[in-house]
């Protein structure tokens, strides 16, 4: 039985000119400011809030608030006689990572992509023979940066296929859908995008991210997450007289990330393999420090990875007497699965919008984390959807208009059958 319905017709050259729009403003979110409470971290997030509230009031959507912590929610009002329909909701980030440059974003399009490399600036190149999703693309229109930067479509491409969803419906009054709710966050790049979310003010039972990657993924479950911080206290000595004084508190840092078992490294890692991944070293000879990421899908594996940083770090005291290591344990946030298991709906309605859509779904478990793992967390089952974007994070990052175009679609499809 087919279940795809005929093709809604998007505004493609819309959509296109509102990303990238987006992804020129820069909105860069900041670790060290957000872990210490600085909310929203930068004040270029700031800016872009208020700049898109304003779209959004301008565009026709109700009840537009931009509140004290930068949130933007918003709703798209439903159809006259589906008021009282269950509302859903649609959340995405403003915010884009700090691994790579993200001001001055410049944009490139590749209309009709003819299948070669894509040479970037700064030696960086988009290869389809090194990247087999990037080569399905041929004949394509791919956005990607100068390669100065990273592009911003994450999640610039969630926030600006939603809002051309939004419009679609706005202009399509013939088409039947109950209330949704729109939520657009703040430094999701730094784990806090849920932080101060105005959860009394959220009517939905269910939220969607839209911060995937390749058309159909749909992701459902996402690492364990802690950060270990650490504290390596040595001893101070002139350097001319240290011996059998001095201990060195980098030298002590630099042995324990030593100790990390290689093999369990993002680097060498993928599919449902966890990993330790130092983030940051700092340091003298009488302090330094090492800020470390762990991750696992598994709660128990996560529970020996902590074990893991105990006995490394006494391991190191051990073998620099006088000096010490101090350890601090956070969880950032918890796999979503669990609960999401527990919501089948809301997953089954995901996988029957986009086959309406012309779209085949595939699981793929999220190798990181996203705000939907913290609303899902706080009671809200929110799974993730795909928006075409790809290599995020990086220069090479790059974004598929087709793909984007399946994203709004299936979210059109999303709409009708909630409101059913």
């Amino acid at each position: 039985m087919n279940d795809t319905t005929e093709p809604v017709s998007i505004p493609v050259d819309t959509m296109i000119e509102r990303f990238v729009r987006y992804a020129a403003f820069g909105t860069q979110s900041n670790m060290e400011k957000a872990d210490s409470g600085v909310f929203p971290s930068t004040d270029c997030q700031k800016k872009f809030a208020v700049l898109l509230a304003e779209e959004m009031r301008q565009m026709g959507l109700s009840d537009v608030e931009l509140d004290e912590h930068f949130y933007i929610l918003a709703r798209i009002p439903a159809t006259p006689g589906l008021e009282n329909k269950r509302s859903f909701g649609l959340c995405a980030h403003y915010d884009t990572a700090s691994d790579a440059p993200g001001d001055n974003v410049k944009p490139r399009i590749h209309r009709n992509w003819d299948g070669k490399p894509i040479q970037l600036e700064a030696g960086f190149v988009l290869d389809p023979g090194l990247d087999s999703e990037l080569a399905s693309c041929k004949g394509d229109t791919i956005i990607t940066s100068d390669g100065t930067t990273l592009l911003g479509a994450d999640d610039k491409a969630g926030i600006a296929g939603i809002l051309t969803m939004a419009e679609w419906l706005l202009e399509h009054p013939e088409i039947p859908h109950g209330p949704i709710e729109i939520l657009f966050s703040p430094d999701e790049e730094t784990g806090h995008g849920m932080d101060h979310v105005p959860l009394s003010k959220l009517v939905s039972k269910a939220f969607y991210t839209v911060d995937g990657g390749q058309e159909g993924e749909i992701e459902t479950e996402c690492f364990n997450a802690w950060k270990s911080e650490l504290s390596f206290t040595g001893v101070a000595a002139h350097l001319g007289s240290a011996r059998g004084k001095m201990v060195n508190a980098a030298t002590m840092a630099a042995a324990f990330i030593a100790a990390l078992p290689a093999k369990e490294s993002p680097e060498a890692t993928d599919g449902y393999y966890g990993y330790f991944c130092p983030i940051e070293i700092r340091g003298s000879t009488e302090n330094a420090s090492v800020l470390l990421f762990l991750r696992d899908f598994d709660i128990e594996n996560m529970k020996r990875r902590l074990d893991r940083v105990e006995t490394i770090a006494r391991g190191i005291e051990a073998q620099f007497p006088g000096g010490t290591v101090a350890v601090k344990h956070t969880c950032q946030y918890l796999n979503m699965k669990s609960k999401l298991d527990g919501e089948p709906e809301v997953v089954n309605l995901l996988h029957e919008a986009a086959r309406k859509a012309g779209v085949e779904t595939y699981m793929k478990p999220i190798r990181g984390g996203t705000d939907g793992s913290r609303l899902t967390e706080l009671g809200i089952p929110t799974p993730n959807v795909f928006t075409g974007g790809h290599n995020y994070h990086s220069r090479t990052e790059w974004l598929s208009v087709k793909q984007m175009t399946s994203m709004v679609r299936t979210l059109i499809e999303l709409a009708k059958l909630w409101g059913a």
